[in-house]
């Protein structure tokens, strides 16, 4: 279906949460650069190691990870969303990676869509990230609200997403980004977990992430470009699709912006935007990310079944591993040194 069918199917009472899983699945709302396909391994023949030796697991936010993996924020705050979540926690806490939930606005305006992002006791062992809006601290959100977004789902850490492009193309958008930086260290210094800094598909650059190392901010996410264009997604909801081609490629490339985040001491790094693979996992490890972020295809597997996520995590542990017996790695440390080519 045509992105102008879809949204002529989808009824002006809807909300913007089911309008955003909808354009998401979507293959025309994703980048059609792929680069990660500018970056291949050499080859090793004889990689004098056995895969059956291979451990991928990594310690996160204090909890230990089977894999380095998280089920970046996708959704939450409408009824098909609970389903998608619950989905997504079932499959993580079985496979044994890291989860995030979609942003949790939609509660405070809302109480009764705060059961959608309650997923923590169907995954009680993992590592279990809120989210918010950062913008949203120059829209009445304080360290309070943040607490309480943290308490909501019983949250390990809580992640705020800078969305810039995405606010000020969506119909509803807010556009006051200014003092945000301070604020996000008064809420770091404050905040009873660890704060996450992450993009939504623009990417963050050294200069920012700088900036943020500054105001104490050490777990950042690139959430770079090359995979779902919101961009697109929100000019879709807008009914001006050529503003959404013109910003689609507007952002850091993600492998760009993961070398650039990799090069500040004292930050834990994860790479997401436009994963796709286990071979892009191990690709954004030897760039340097100390976990990987997939949105999208754990989406259309949540919108299955919670075996449906288990087997696409797994699928891409195994992806996983068979780079790295390629590279002759026996674990990530390993993965980190190994160099990448650049293709021509």
């Amino acid at each position: 279906m045509s992105t102008i069918n879809a949204l002529a199917a989808i009824p002006a009472a809807r909300d913007r949460k089911l309008e955003h899983i909808e354009l998401a699945l979507e293959q025309r709302m994703q980048l059609e650069n792929r680069f990660f396909d500018r970056y291949g391994f050499v080859h090793q023949a004889l990689p004098e190691i056995d895969m059956d030796e291979i451990d991928v697991s990594v310690d996160f936010l204090g909890k230990p990870l089977a894999a380095p993996l998280l089920v970046s924020c996708m959704t939450g705050g409408t009824g098909s969303a609970a389903k998608i979540n619950q989905n997504l926690a079932i499959g993580a806490e079985r496979a044994g990676i890291a989860l995030g939930v979609g942003s949790q606005r939609k509660a405070f305006e809302d109480a009764e869509t705060a059961e959608t992002f309650e997923v923590r006791e169907l995954a009680p062992t993992i590592p279990l990230l809120g989210n918010l809006g950062a913008v949203q601290l120059n829209y009445g959100f304080g360290l309070e609200e943040c607490e309480r977004a943290v308490e909501m789902i019983n949250a390990d850490a809580l992640a705020l997403h800078l969305n810039p492009l995405q606010e000020a193309i969506q119909p509803e958008g807010q556009c006051d980004f200014g003092g945000l930086l301070s604020k996000i260290g008064d809420l770091v210094s404050g905040l009873s977990v660890p704060v996450v800094v992450k993009e939504i598909g623009c990417g963050i650059s050294g200069v920012t992430a700088r900036r943020l190392v500054g105001q104490g901010v050490r777990i950042i996410d690139s959430a770079g470009l090359g995979g779902t264009s919101w961009a697109r997604i929100e000019a879709a909801r807008a009914s001006d699709l050529p503003i959404g081609e013109l910003f689609a490629d507007w952002g850091v490339a993600t492998p760009d912006s993961i070398r650039q985040l990799a090069a500040i001491e004292g930050v834990t790094v994860i790479g997401s935007g436009g994963v796709r693979s286990g071979v892009d996992v191990a690709k954004a490890i030897a760039l340097g990310s100390d976990l990987v972020g997939l949105a999208q295809p754990f989406l259309a597997a949540a919108m299955e079944s919670a075996e449906a996520v288990y087997q696409r995590i797994q699928r891409t542990v195994q992806e996983l591993k068979i780079a790295m017996f390629c590279v002759g790695a026996r674990n990530l440390g390993e993965l980190e040194q190994v160099a990448l080519v650049e293709k021509p």
